[in-house]
């Protein structure tokens, strides 16, 4: 039987480095067309006659959708659907299917090293030898930062899930205990300490959870100074889980020992994000980055493919909405 599916990728540069075999996805359609990036003017366009919609974060919203007849399946090469009016896709019958899971061992690994590197004071002890400090001292190491070993330290878990659930693997192995908070607008559960009992215990917290009405700015100033003096914060989720600038404020009031981000609550970030400011001491910002190790994005494709396959045999997978 002729394959006659068109499909279009419309962020395709967005996963793909020129790294990935696409072969995979290639084979579900008669048609794939890439385009490494779309505006928003050129979506209903680029969209005439394709059954399927591949997008990452391109806009496809009721106004869209109702202007592309054919379209019967939107594959997000991403979890988070929020670029997609799912009510306005399933008024018109229209399928979502999402990826999930596919970047937990590169965002787990990323959260550890950023924990690491706060712990260890890589930046400054980097920037010093840059400096020539060592060339300089004194005797045969520099040791002018604090170096706090994780072993016997406690880490405090915002999220439990599969990331969750593999960054305390990680931690335990560096011999750190593990708490687990209870999440706001979430049932409470005997195992998730409510953050008023958590935050003063940890040395360390990391953050694992969506984002939503009852987690934005969750981690507030209040919060931030309930946590131990020292303590670091890490977080690979979602940038409006924490309040930026009581976060910038807390690390240069000394009160933090160290934070480290790899979301801002605004991506690209704007000149005006507080944590871009260049006198914030013991911050580390990583432009979100921590899926898109190579093996990740090429499990992405393998799931983009697995979900339309599943579509056209009449089955669901992943889907959404």
């Amino acid at each position: 039987m002729t394959n006659n599916r068109r499909a279009v990728f419309l962020d395709h540069s967005s996963l793909d480095l020129g790294d990935l075999d696409l072969g995979v996805l290639r084979h579900r359609f008669g048609e794939l067309q890439l385009h490494d990036r779309t505006n928003p003017e050129q979506v209903v366009e680029r969209l005439q006659g394709a059954q399927v919609a591949i997008s990452n974060k391109v806009l496809l919203n009721a106004e869209t959708l109702a202007a592309c007849p054919e379209l019967k399946l939107i594959l997000v090469a991403a979890t988070g659907t929020n670029n997609v009016d799912l009510a306005a896709a399933r008024s018109r019958g229209i399928t979502v299917a999402n990826c999930q899971g596919y970047g937990t061992p590169s965002v787990a690994q990323h959260t550890l090293m950023l924990l690491l590197n706060l712990a260890t004071r890589l930046g400054d002890y980097r920037q010093a030898v840059s400096d020539g400090r060592w060339q300089q001292a004194r005797q045969f190491c520099l040791l002018d930062f604090p170096i706090v070993e994780l072993q016997g330290k406690t880490l405090g878990l915002l999220g439990h899930g599969e990331l969750g659930g593999a960054v305390a693997r990680l931690a335990e192995a560096f011999g750190m205990r593990v708490l687990l908070g209870q999440i706001p607008g979430r049932p409470a559960r005997p195992d998730r300490l409510p953050l008023d009992e958590l935050l003063p215990q940890v040395d360390a917290l990391t953050l694992h959870c969506p984002l939503n009405e009852h987690t934005r700015h969750f981690i507030g100033a209040r919060e931030l100074a309930l946590l131990k003096p020292q303590a670091f914060v890490v977080n690979t989720a979602r940038g409006g889980l924490i309040d930026e600038q009581a976060l910038a404020d807390a690390l240069r009031s000394g009160h933090l020992g160290g934070a480290a981000t790899d979301v801002l609550s605004v991506e690209p970030p704007t000149a005006g994000n507080p944590l871009l400011a260049h006198d914030i001491p013991r911050l580390i910002v990583t432009p979100h980055n921590a899926w898109g190790s190579r093996e990740a994005r090429q499990r992405i494709v393998g799931q983009l493919a697995e979900n339309a396959q599943a579509f056209f045999s009449g089955t669901a997978l992943r889907v959404v909405s």
